[in-house]
């Protein structure tokens, strides 16, 4: 194919095409997904359906309390949260040890999905699934074309089902017509089962987070009286988060914050963490007020633990603080050496010395290190997405 054929399929593909889409909660925070449905969302109507989960849900107060919530989305039906993006929040309880909910289940949820679909006169739609728990039901709802968006290693995650998550997901690769991964290792791993495999790796929303750089910026009070120089992290507080690291960082600069911007999953103890007198741990924050707590940061951690899960992983958050002109130090991460402009560390000492380094050259927002990633937009992402769909769907002797 030639060049300028190409740039003419990148221009013409997924356009005035309806999507359904599995994925996380809508309300959650905004992760890669969001951010791409958003922007075909400008030229397409997408159905998103929110998470029917990849794990049997606990006997605790988190699970009951979401289980509760689905319950009260579900009697609103659909509801459009944006033009063109429309949400379904189904009925779906994913009890993996019955075979028999399980069907039931699938039935379900497929019957809902129909339903949302014949309501909004969905015709020829593309199914686009970000979660191995749709295999039973993607690929049953009169699709022109499957697409599996891959961008975790699932079965890997310490609170599901691993072995069942694997099955579910080999499934949903051999019947989607193309999967799309967000990084290499997942790239080289799930082509084995689907050699219609793409790489589209994590963009990064820059005029959001370039707001760090901007004088204008207002720093949130919770942080702004905080001692400095303040070490900071945002996002989920999960069993994959070195607390080893953090807690070296905060010993070592006792004059000093280390901040934590997000909320705890419920499996993760976090007690050692809340134990070090100068860790402030400030809850999940608005998407919107991402930018003013990063302006305060001196230098932004991301500290994963090295586990198949993490190495299969692209840290959205790397890139965004980035975004913001941070010096970033981070765990030793396939995809984070490919992004580059990262400190690297690999034991809870070395994150001392490199937070130490950074804190010495150049600490805090800088827009012309924020610029060295300007080009890694999901505007750009969205872009190589469509040229591969569109070549796909062409291959497949679809209609764009």
């Amino acid at each position: 194919m030639r060049r300028s054929e190409e740039m003419d399929l990148s221009k013409r593909a997924l356009r005035g095409r309806d999507l359904v889409v599995f994925s996380n909660d809508w309300d959650g925070d905004p992760l890669s997904k969001v951010h791409i449905m958003r922007i075909l969302s400008r030229d397409n109507r997408v159905l998103w359906v929110n998470s029917i989960g990849n794990r049997a849900p606990k006997a605790n107060a988190h699970d009951a309390q979401r289980i509760i919530k689905k319950l009260k989305t579900f009697t609103q039906g659909i509801k459009e949260v944006e033009p063109n993006l429309h949400v379904l929040a189904p009925l779906a309880i994913p009890f993996y040890g019955s075979e028999t909910v399980r069907q039931a289940n699938r039935h379900l949820l497929r019957l809902q999905v129909l339903r949302a679909m014949k309501q909004l006169k969905f015709e020829r739609p593309i199914s686009w699934s970000f979660l191995p728990a749709s295999a039973p039901v993607s690929g049953t709802l009169g699709e022109d074309f499957v697409v599996y968006h891959c961008v975790d290693e699932f079965s890997a995650f310490s609170d599901t089902n691993g072995k069942h998550i694997a099955e579910l997901e080999e499934r949903l690769l051999r019947r989607a017509d193309m999967c799309i991964t967000s990084a290499e290792r997942l790239y080289e791993n799930k082509k084995r089962v689907n050699p219609r495999t793409v790489l589209v790796r994590h963009g990064t929303d820059h005029a959001h987070f370039v707001k760090a750089c901007d004088p204008a910026t207002k720093i949130p009070e919770d942080i702004a009286k905080l001692p400095k120089p303040i070490i900071g992290f945002f996002g989920l507080v999960a069993d994959w988060i070195d607390q080893d690291a953090i807690i070296a960082c905060a010993k070592a600069h006792p004059e000093g914050s280390v901040v934590i911007v997000g909320k705890t999953t419920p499996d993760c103890d976090d007690s050692r963490l809340r134990a070090v007198p100068n860790i402030h741990m400030l809850g999940r924050k608005p998407y919107a007020d991402l930018p003013g707590y990063n302006k305060a940061f001196d230098v932004a951690l991301n500290p994963f633990v090295i586990n198949e899960l993490t190495l299969n992983s692209n840290p959205l958050k790397v890139r965004e603080y980035l975004a913001s002109g941070l010096p970033v130090v981070s765990s030793d991460l396939p995809e984070v050496r490919k992004v580059g402009l990262c400190r690297i560390a690999t034991t809870p000492e070395d994150y001392v010395k490199q937070v130490n380094e950074a804190l010495a050259d150049n600490p805090g927002p800088n827009r012309e290190r924020a610029e060295k990633i300007f080009h890694e937009s999901w505007e750009a992402r969205v872009a190589e997405i469509r040229q591969h769909v569109g070549e796909a769907m062409l291959a497949a002797g679809k209609k764009l």
